[in-house]
């Protein structure tokens, strides 16, 4: 096997501790949908566990071709962490068809690859599946939750020069994988496109805060108090909108919508450590009546002073929807002065 003919970029793709959420997402791409994508960015898919007809010894083989050499890698995508028990020896989860832990495998072919990815919060962090005193000893490609490290360590380089790239979520949003798949393989993306995290800009560069549908609710306080009411779920129901990096409410998911225009709050699942937030998902917590988790880069004096201002402020449809399963009083119109 070789490189295929043309400007073609091989990617191969793995699973490891994770629900193939990551996937399942990546299927639902539209405008355009993930084959179009890949073939509009040149990509040729060397092999994936869902999507790939070749099992058995035919996927050995791929393999052991990318680690003699034999065919090129230009882009190594994990999903799922990385299982390094017990004890670090990986055994937890092994490669089936060989007597060899699959971190191993990753690694090896980490150090094939131009460029290494990890798709969705577990393969770049951790994730889901380090929760609970992490008895699997789950990691990401280059972090172990917000820490520099993982199995290939704080300090990896591929073979083009950069970090490995993370592009979080859990699931991970459709268009985050083949937008910067897709840039790669242009030669677009380089680390100044990168964030202390490993993240493109296009993910980190936006909160999800920014175009959610409840906004004018959190402009004046106008709080929910459950989950199925219209205000904003900041204050009482634990969302991180405010915090979480991600183009979720400017993007729709699936075309449609996002986790706040489906009724639920932002968990935050682009960040490190989402998993385990020390309290329940959809509660705030509190100190003295202040949500301890503020919005990014605002200082808590101005928070609270915004705050009592906006509350002071809020119009009487805005409080009443609020607290609404539905939106009860519109907005007045303007008196035009014509008489009729």
């Amino acid at each position: 096997m070789t490189r295929p003919a043309g400007n073609m970029h091989n990617l191969l793709w793995l699973q490891s501790g994770g629900c193939g959420g990551c996937t399942l997402s990546l299927i639902c791409a539209e405008a355009p949908d993930f084959v179009t994508a890949f073939e509009t960015a040149g990509i040729n898919l060397l092999w994936h566990p869902a999507l790939s007809t070749e099992t058995g010894r035919q996927v050995t083989s791929i393999i052991d071709a990318v680690l003699s050499g034999d065919v090129p890698l230009d882009i190594l995508c994990l999903e799922g962490s990385v299982m390094m028990g017990p004890n670090g020896t990986g055994r937890f989860h092994m490669m089936s068809g060989r007597d060899q832990p699959m971190k191993d495998v990753i690694a090896a072919l980490a150090e094939k690859a131009s460029h290494v990815v990890a798709v969705g919060s577990c393969a770049a962090f951790g994730g889901i599946t380090a929760c609970g005193g992490n008895p699997g000893e789950a990691v990401g490609l280059a972090w172990d939750g917000d820490q520099p490290g993982g199995l290939l360590g704080g300090k990896f380089s591929d073979r083009a020069g950069m970090p490995v790239i993370n592009i979080p979520g859990c699931p991970v949003h459709p268009d985050w994988v083949t937008e910067t798949l897709s840039q790669l393989t242009a030669g677009a993306l380089t680390r100044d496109h990168l964030d202390a995290l490993g993240r493109p800009d296009a993910i980190s560069g936006s909160l999800v805060h920014h175009g959610c549908s409840r906004n004018e609710f959190y402009e004046y306080k106008a709080s929910a108090e459950k989950l199925c009411e219209a205000g904003c779920m900041m204050e009482n129901l634990g969302c991180k909108g405010t915090q979480a990096a991600g183009d979720c409410n400017t993007r729709a998911w699936n075309g449609s919508g996002s986790c706040i225009t489906g009724g639920y709050p932002c968990i935050a699942c682009t960040e490190p450590g989402f998993e385990e937030p020390g309290h329940p998902f959809v509660e705030t917590p509190k100190i003295a009546g202040i949500p301890v988790g503020l919005p990014t880069d605002m200082p808590k004096a101005w928070f609270v002073a915004l705050a009592s201002l906006s509350k002071a402020a809020t119009p009487r449809r805005l409080r009443e929807n609020a607290t609404s399963d539905r939106i009860r009083v519109f907005p007045d119109r303007k008196k035009t002065g014509r008489k009729s």
